[in-house]
């Protein structure tokens, strides 16, 4: 008796020993290369430049840089308002419930169960097993007996009452469960990367199109200044029409400029309101739902002279693609050892304990127990390949995943290295820009002074009219086109979801 509980004993402290076993590869985080700093950060001639990137870590709420409260604002309020970050959370709630349904693997199945039954059996059966027990006992007055009356034996209708609990586990020899838990964890984590992509993505574009829209009413501005010169000029034109000291051609001429820049207003207004709806659909609002905010004009937003753009070690940890190209190659390398794990025999531990009677009152005495205990083994001898043909498979998932890794890490250096080199070089155009109106104010202003003293004709003061307006368009876009740039040097770096989704996973889970 002994011996036999050793074997026992011994039998399963194997099972729960090869229990902690697990077949197929380990994920190790891929280790990548990186510069010791940005390329374009090292650029040493910054003579022309307004701003220029620093090896500081940038804020998360990068936003905050451009000093423009409402901006602020509304980034404060874009997590909970935008509707694809909405519906990348419920995407999210819906990869959490998938690890919820892999996790369950993990337990014991237990189940409760209880019946009635109201049955007649079969008094035949009864006969013919009676009629066999009165062959075996032959030549005893007991089985003379049995025989004589097999043929009158009948059966009442019967209740039968039975309840119980039934549990069922896998013991997960090889790590099967395990593997597949590790894959639907990966997976949640990605889904949840995914999400705070989403987020800076939208973060970019609202801070864009902020700036376009305020490019846009600087524009307008700067139209309406034209048409006030223009009509000024207009006014004094016929004066000395009137005069005689001008010709007719001189008075259209400035009519002429005066409409042409007035029909640019309804141009910009239309602009600007198309521009005020694309961010109220960015923060989920109906048209005209923000217009109360927006249309209030103010300048572009500036630059600051310095720019945290951190080193480049730290994109992989910033970046949510990079962080979920990893996840990816995680959850792919947990299934090539899933699918390892198949090829194994599967055991199964199934277990029950009840009470069963044809009286209920009896169900609860202990004489009325039922149990039963006992392991079943599945083990795939031949599957058509299917095994092998999903091994080969995750294996070139794999194989996949670590190459779009790379390639994501790869295009990450490309986008900041870009965003950089556009932020540098629209600086530098800026700078001979405003050299440009600056020259174009004093030629508008020499030519209105030459022609008020009959010096110059109207044509010189049309044409440094026009110069002026096209050189001050371009400074606005110009100006518009580095607050932009910064926005996307941001986009790049990554940064703009640890406060409205923080590392820690748990307080993750309840966004």
């Amino acid at each position: 008796m002994a011996k036999r509980n050793a074997q026992r004993t011994g039998a399963l402290a194997l099972v729960f020993m090869l229990a902690g076993c697990m077949v197929g590869p380990d994920y190790k985080k891929p280790d990548t290369w990186s510069p010791s700093q940005w390329q374009r950060a090292a650029d040493k001639d910054t003579s022309q430049l307004l701003s220029v990137p620093t090896t500081q870590a940038p804020d998360p709420q990068w936003w905050a840089i451009f000093n423009d409260p409402e901006l602020t604002s509304l980034e404060k309020r874009l997590a909970d308002q935008n509707l694809d970050v909405q519906q990348a959370t419920e995407q999210f709630a819906v990869s959490r419930g998938q690890l919820l349904l892999a996790g369950a693997e993990r337990f014991p199945d237990l189940a409760a169960s209880g019946s009635y039954r109201r049955a007649q059996y079969s008094s035949k059966q009864l006969q013919r097993i009676v009629e066999r027990i009165g062959e075996n006992a032959a030549g005893t007055g007991m089985g003379e007996m049995l025989s004589a009356q097999s043929s009158s034996i009948s059966i009442p209708l019967l209740n039968q009452w039975q309840d119980g609990l039934q549990a069922s586990w896998e013991v997960d020899l090889w790590g099967r469960v395990r593997r597949q838990y590790e894959a639907a964890k990966a997976y949640m984590k990605a889904t949840m990367e995914e999400r705070r992509g989403i987020l800076i993505a939208r973060q970019a574009e609202l801070a864009s199109d902020y700036m376009t829209l305020r490019n846009l009413q600087e524009q307008l501005r700067i139209t309406k200044e034209n048409r006030d010169a223009a009509s000024e000029i207009l006014q004094l034109s016929s004066s000395r029409y009137k005069s005689g000291l001008v010709s007719e051609l001189d008075v259209d001429s400035a009519r002429s400029q005066l409409e042409r820049t007035n029909a640019l207003i309804p141009q910009f207004e239309q602009r600007i309101a198309m521009q005020i709806n694309a961010i109220n659909l960015l923060m989920g609002a109906p048209p005209g739902g923000l217009n109360n905010e927006l249309e209030q004009t103010a300048g572009i937003p500036p630059v600051p002279p310095q720019v945290p753009v951190g080193l480049p070690s730290e994109l992989a940890e910033r970046r949510p693609d990079i962080r979920e190209a990893g996840e990816e190659l995680h959850a792919a390398t947990a299934e090539v050892g899933q699918a390892e794990a198949d090829f194994y025999p599967k055991v199964t531990i199934d277990a029950g304990f009840g009470f069963q009677s044809f009286s209920f009152r009896d169900m609860g005495f202990w004489s009325s127990r039922m149990w039963n205990v006992g392991p079943a083994i599945t083990l795939p001898i031949f599957q058509g390949g299917r095994l092998t043909g999903q091994l080969q498979m995750k294996k070139a998932s794999q194989k996949a995943a670590a190459l779009r890794y790379r390639k994501t890490v790869l295009n990450a250096w490309k986008e900041v290295d870009n965003a950089l080199t556009a932020y540098q070089a629209e600086q530098k155009r800026n700078q001979n820009i405003r050299n440009q109106v600056a020259a174009d104010a004093r030629s508008l202003e020499l030519a209105q002074s030459q022609y008020k003293h009959g010096l110059q004709s109207y044509l010189q003061v049309l044409d440094a009219q026009r110069r002026l307006l096209q050189s001050q368009t371009q400074l606005a876009d110009s100006t518009a086109t580095i607050s932009g740039n910064l926005v996307q040097l941001y986009n790049a770096l990554g940064g703009g979801w640890e406060t409205a989704f923080p590392e820690k996973t748990k307080a993750v889970a309840k966004n």
